[in-house]
């Protein structure tokens, strides 16, 4: 007998359809084995894939699995925004708690109508060595005299890892022709799943990056909008003295996928201490919701 599954195409971190970052949300995916569930995001990839399943965990409202076309992710930001505008738009709530490989995840629909992403502050991971960056550079097409010096180019994250490397200017950004097979191959042998390069601007006391990511190591070569590597990001110029604190917060404002025509926007805030360290780290951003699709299922 055959089954279906109910599957909801969305734009995450715009308010524009076909901007941002696309994503696949499947409700009810209690009947998907693993199997099952790695052969739907790749025979189906129209974006990654988050499978909502029944809460497994007292403190977590439902759980959670992402899929790239290539293989389960721990934590996928884009997507979780998604999952969390279509939950809200069938039974609204202020709160949701999610469950997954990275543990609980708070996510709320702010006064705005986006949503935000509450979770542990990354971690901020190894600084390269001068060969691994020569290497790295040479991949994307880029001179060292085309990266931001106030800053190392470092390794951030824990289950996700991503290459943080800040650039001088826009004219780098765009003119960066990254070689994917090469840096798909050179991602374990770095212990980074993605290369996330940014560029920050300051203005009347406001910080703005704008920045592209590659992961052809997961089945991604240029992701539009990344939430996960945002946070990463916002822990990173926190650390540099980049950001601008107030009230206990330093916030920022990330810009990605021109280059990919699907421009998006993240809300960056870093909730800090009296000592002024990171104790959480949220993205936020609005979503478009399309209408639902029916798989049938074998």
């Amino acid at each position: 007998m055959s089954r279906t599954l109910r599957v909801f195409p969305v734009d995450a971190f715009t308010t524009v359809a076909g901007g941002g970052n696309p994503a696949m949300v499947a409700l009810d995916a209690g009947q998907l084995g693993t199997a099952e569930m790695q052969r739907i995001a790749s025979d189906h990839h129209q974006g990654d894939w988050a499978f909502a399943l029944p809460a497994s965990h007292t403190d977590a409202d439902l759980d959670v699995r992402f899929f790239s076309p290539r293989k389960e992710l721990p934590f996928v930001g884009h997507a979780t925004l998604a999952l969390h505008a279509v939950l809200d738009r069938l039974e609204p709530r202020a709160l949701r708690r999610q469950h997954g490989a990275t543990g609980i995840v708070e996510v709320r629909r702010t006064d705005t109508g986006e949503f935000s992403i509450r979770q542990a502050p990354p971690a901020l991971g190894r600084v390269i060595e001068a060969a691994e960056l020569r290497e790295v550079l040479a991949l994307l097409s880029l001179t060292p005299e085309r990266l931001d010096s106030r800053g190392p180019v470092r390794i951030a994250g824990g289950a996700s890892t991503r290459l943080l490397l800040g650039l001088a200017d826009t004219a780098a950004l765009d003119a960066l022709a990254p070689r994917m097979s090469e840096l798909a191959a050179l991602s374990p042998r770095l212990g980074a799943q993605g290369y996330f390069l940014f560029v920050p601007r300051s203005e009347a006391g406001r910080l703005e990056t704008e920045s592209r990511m590659f992961c052809p190591a997961i089945g991604i070569d240029e992701d539009p909008v990344s939430g996960n590597a945002h946070a990463m990001l916002g822990i990173h110029l926190h650390a540099l003295g980049l950001l601008p604190m107030a009230d206990g917060m330093a916030k920022f404002t990330g810009r990605q996928g021109r280059h990919v025509g699907r421009p998006g926007q993240v809300s960056v805030a870093i909730e800090l201490d009296d000592q002024r360290s990171p104790t959480a780290a949220s993205i936020a951003g609005p979503a478009v919701v399309k209408e639902a699709v029916v798989l049938t299922l074998a």
